[in-house]
């Protein structure tokens, strides 16, 4: 009963934005579409470029991804009235799904295939981009990390909709 209702997800999300870090520690650039590359990540983010096809050593952080709906409950434990997706630094910016339920599943943003590896956990940076007790802030929303699949392009406001 609890594997149905596990593998049962009707909603349907919606990719709200879309960013890239260069390099580690770069600032975030926001994308409206991007180039999602299989087995790597998302083109001209720095984890795409530590993955290495040919050496077969994928990373279980190609992609990462954050729920919409929590920035308002991050920026309420901060303090502050409004909270930017590029300063938590993950690569999409998702709603209208649980990402949570995603966790350990395949599932579609538009045409592109993920798999959901992990939970995407706080980093003590996060004490640097909100201020002290960021990390903390953070905890329990932080989204998921993602596999690619099957790249192709995305689009900011692409289906992101659980595999068949």
């Amino acid at each position: 009963m609890l594997q149905t209702l596990l593998n049962t997800l009707p909603q349907q999300g919606k990719l709200e934005w879309i960013g890239v870090r260069p390099v580690r520690r770069a600032e975030v650039t926001p994308l409206p579409a991007c180039v999602v590359i299989t087995g790597l990540g998302l083109q001209g983010d720095h984890h795409a470029a530590r993955t290495s096809l040919a050496s077969k050593q994928f990373s279980k952080r190609q992609v990462t991804l954050l729920q919409a709906e929590h920035l308002p409950v991050i920026a309420s434990f901060m303090g502050i009235k409004t909270l930017d997706a590029a300063v938590l630094r993950r690569n999409l910016l998702v709603s209208g799904i649980n990402l949570l339920a995603l966790k350990d599943k395949t599932f579609f943003v538009g045409d592109v295939l993920l798999e959901g590896t992990g939970v995407c956990a706080p980093c003590s940076r996060m004490e640097e981009a909100l201020g002290a007790g960021g990390y903390n802030a953070m905890r329990g929303h932080g989204g998921i990390t993602a596999n690619v699949i099957h790249g192709g392009n995305i689009h900011v406001g692409d289906v992101v909709r659980l595999a068949g």
